[in-house]
């Protein structure tokens, strides 16, 4: 793995992939400004070693050229978490693009524009690869969350900089978070697992059967398990086509010596909303117009024993409908329970869209070892797949 203090600086413009895919409001004004704070190590070493950055990244999935998704609406923001001028140029290849990036100066940084306004950024297109090349002279890819994309400035790029070009801090961090719990975890090692398909898990589940000594099984997916072994489910989420296969998971984790847990008793709803009538019932006796929502009381505690005697602990996805208050107790207790055994010892990575979200929403983002800024990317490096990304850098 090449990393920043590997590389010199000194008088270089330093192309920085970065992941600035920031929500904005109706104003245009960025809400969340954690992917430009993550970058920030990275343009700082750089600066501080006599380089200039130049940094690429995309915003949204527009279809050609949408001023509403312009990366001149964040410039305000990013000068403001740099701490430092950030100059805007409004292409990202051509002549105008070249003679910005020329014209830095060390200690400079210029943002450019939106890289999806070019079909040839999602395509991979080695010409507009070359073109980003000319950018600078040495090549850093900063940006985890599009790492698992092939694309011309993630992959392709990386191509025609030789041994110039190197993993940025953040980057580094991800991948050895990631490690940490595959490879290197101390055991006992718990995966937690929730979202609401058993479909859309499979190659994880299966990857994590070879690393982890626990699995707990959260969300949607509980109820094809317990399908499966003979229960009634009510109007909960289910995949009846997938309950051959959670047999079959179940009877491979026996083999491997993996213990995997579900939910003993569930919250349910009479209706989904958060106004719903509430009732507790077994996991293997949901009635007829309730649905899950959550896990119980009961299984909140049985976890909760659990957590708090491994020492790595992957989460990935919520213990059910978070989102609404009232089925958001089996998440909160789940969080407490991960922040208390890292507090005592144990690593910690969360990662995944709606898990990230959940933690920052209930305050446990100082309380984990790391979060992950990358959901797809997340998720295929723990199914076993090298990143096009990380391969790049590597050759």
């Amino acid at each position: 793995m090449r990393i920043l203090n590997q590389q010199n600086f000194k008088n270089q413009r330093a192309i920085v992939r970065v992941d600035f895919n920031v929500p904005l409001n109706e104003k245009f004004e960025v809400t969340d400004r954690t992917r430009i704070e993550a970058a920030k190590s990275t343009i700082d070493y750089i600066l501080n070693k006599g380089g200039s950055c130049v940094l690429l990244s995309h915003l949204g999935r527009p279809d050609g050229r949408d001023p509403k998704l312009s990366l001149s609406h964040i410039v305000k923001t990013v000068a403001e978490v740099l701490d430092r001028p950030v100059k805007f140029c409004s292409t990202s290849v051509g002549t105008e693009a070249e003679a910005a990036s020329n014209g830095l100066d060390q200690g400079e940084v210029l943002l450019m524009e939106n890289l999806r306004f070019h079909k040839e950024e999602t395509s991979g297109d080695v010409i507009f690869s070359e073109k980003l090349a000319r950018l600078g002279t040495v090549y850093v890819n900063d940006a985890f969350g599009t790492a698992h994309r092939a694309h011309a400035s993630t992959t392709i790029i990386a191509r025609f900089f030789g041994k110039n070009k190197c993993f940025g801090s953040l980057l580094e961090k991800e991948v050895l978070a990631i490690e940490k719990v595959m490879d290197q975890g101390e055991k006992p090692i718990l995966a937690i697992l929730g979202g609401a398909k058993v479909s859309s898990k499979i190659t994880i589940i299966e990857s994590l059967l070879e690393t982890v000594d626990h699995l707990i099984i959260g969300g949607g997916m509980v109820y094809t398990f317990t399908k499966a072994l003979g229960g009634k489910v009510g109007n909960s989420i289910c995949e009846p086509e997938y309950c051959d296969y959670a047999l079959e998971l179940l009877e491979k984790a026996k083999e491997k010596g993996v213990q995997i847990h579900l939910p003993v008793d569930v919250l349910a709803g009479n209706d989904f909303s958060n106004n719903a009538n509430q009732q507790t019932f077994d996991v293997m006796n949901i009635p007829e117009g309730w649905e899950a929502m959550d896990s119980g009381p009961e299984s909140q505690t049985i976890f909760h024993e659990l957590i708090i005697t491994c020492k790595t602990i992957l989460w990935n996805g919520p213990m059910g409908v978070f989102e609404f208050s009232n089925f958001s107790k089996g998440t909160i207790a789940v969080g407490n329970s991960i922040a208390k055994a890292t507090y005592e010892g144990a690593f910690s990575l969360v990662g995944g869209g709606d898990s990230v979200a959940a933690v920052k929403q209930f305050g446990f983002e100082n309380k984990m070892s790391y979060i992950s800024t990358g959901g797809g990317a997340m998720l295929e490096s723990l199914e076993g797949k090298t990143l096009p990304g990380i391969a790049a850098l590597n050759e």
